[in-house]
């Protein structure tokens, strides 16, 4: 339990103004929080409130305007390879069968064909996913697509991933089944989350902590530890008063 309280990742007074010839939109502004290591953190916040921003800042893909980002202590610039993203629109290659597309990114590394097709079956197994090795997308539901980008991801061994509202576009019965898939693959691997989401509940059932976001440009309104135990009663006591305490604080639906 202890190296889960080491800090994995720190975010510093981070702020992202975007210049133009109309002029400056801030969409971050002096924001911090650390990511322990193991720890599935949760950020919430409004849509458009500049979550995917502060995604990308955290990932390298962004430049930030101000603040600094430490990770394992040293301050870091430009895509960090240790970090993996999954994104609500997977990019799957449709030409490609879900055994190539989960070994898309060990192939552009140079990884053998032997091992990277061994490593990839072990992702395809981890996320349900056996038996479709050789399935193109056009072929497979919403929910299978996430799992085979929640497969390339794990399988180009990133230390934290990031995921970016990943399940907002499944029905709900999927939503609900994805989201015990990616706690049961989280607590099998043992790596960093970040999770982004707009949905309080879907906060709530996941995180080990949240991160409220305000509105645009967004500031940290509020970190909140949640000591429930897993799995989650999402119709407990204890469950309804934190999603009613954070409720309060955010114009966001519960």
């Amino acid at each position: 339990m202890e190296q889960r309280k080491i800090k994995k990742m720190e975010i510093d007074h981070v702020s992202k103004t975007f210049f133009s010839r109309e002029g400056t939109f801030t969409a971050i502004q002096d924001v911090s929080f650390d990511v322990k290591d193991g720890e599935f953190l949760v950020i919430l916040g409004p849509g458009r409130c500049g979550k995917t921003v502060l995604l990308n800042i955290i990932a390298g893909l962004l430049e930030k305007t101000d603040g600094s980002i430490l990770y394992d202590g040293t301050e870091i610039s430009g895509v960090n390879p240790e970090i993996g993203m999954v994104f609500q629109k997977m990019a799957l290659m449709p030409f490609k069968t879900v055994l190539e597309n989960v070994e898309l990114g060990l192939r552009f590394r140079g990884v053998p064909k032997v091992e990277r097709h061994a490593i990839a079956q072990k992702y395809i197994n981890l996320v349900g996913l056996q038996g479709f090795e050789k399935a193109y997308p056009n072929a497979l539901s919403g929910g299978m697509k996430q799992r085979v980008g929640i497969a390339r991801a794990y399988a180009n061994n990133p230390k934290v991933l990031i995921m970016d509202e990943p399940f907002g576009a499944l029905d709900a019965q999927t939503r609900y089944s994805m989201q015990n898939e990616i706690l049961r693959i989280w607590e099998q691997e043992k790596r960093t989350v970040i999770y982004v989401t707009n949905n309080i509940e879907e906060a709530c059932y996941l995180g080990t902590r949240i991160v409220l976001l305000s509105s645009c440009p967004a500031t940290v309104k509020e970190i909140y530890p949640i000591d429930l135990a897993r799995p989650r009663d999402m119709v407990s006591k204890e469950f309804l008063d934190l999603r009613e305490k954070i409720s309060e604080n955010t114009d966001l639906s519960i």
